[in-house]
């Protein structure tokens, strides 16, 4: 029986670490689902569009996996997708209490649902969509922390200065 996990997340943007976790999780899964997270009270930068156009360009070279967006609740999209794992990436300890907390209540709600946590790359520890979309706003480039399609959308949004 193949092996289908999610990776959820808002991907706002998608960058270099995010990229490793998908690669690490496609040599491990038979099929992953890469979900994008479409919650508005976030207020993201990109649209879902955008994100999902980002991740599918980025991620051209791969296969076994899919990109979808969703909203709700991430157990009902493993549900619905009979995904057997949830797959998060860790970059340091701060980012393990959270994740930790919603692993143990999406096995409540599901107990048959297992989550796994992936470190990319050293390389990438540092690198966040947060940080991302604060260098860029201030006309710095990002080059080699994001794919090149990521770069050029935000030279969009936030042309040089």
């Amino acid at each position: 029986m193949a092996k289908r996990a999610v990776y959820p997340g808002m991907f706002d943007p998608v960058h270099n670490g995010h990229i490793d976790v998908i690669q690490r999780s496609l040599q491990i899964f038979d099929e992953l689902i890469v979900a994008v997270v479409a919650n508005p009270s976030k207020q993201p930068l990109f649209s879902v569009k955008e994100r999902l156009e980002m991740i599918d360009e980025a991620t051209s070279d791969l296969s076994n996996f899919r990109i979808v967006a969703f909203d709700g609740l991430l157990i009902d999209l493993v549900a619905r997708e009979r995904a057997d794992c949830i797959v998060r990436g860790i970059r340091a300890v701060s980012d393990f209490e959270y994740e930790f907390q919603m692993a143990l209540m999406n096995r409540k709600l599901r107990s048959t649902v297992e989550t796994v946590f992936l470190m990319p790359h050293e390389k990438y520890t540092y690198i966040s969509s947060r940080l991302i979309k604060e260098v860029a706003s201030f006309g710095t480039s990002v080059a080699g922390m994001v794919p090149p399609i990521v770069e050029k959308r935000l030279a969009e949004k936030y042309p040089p200065k």
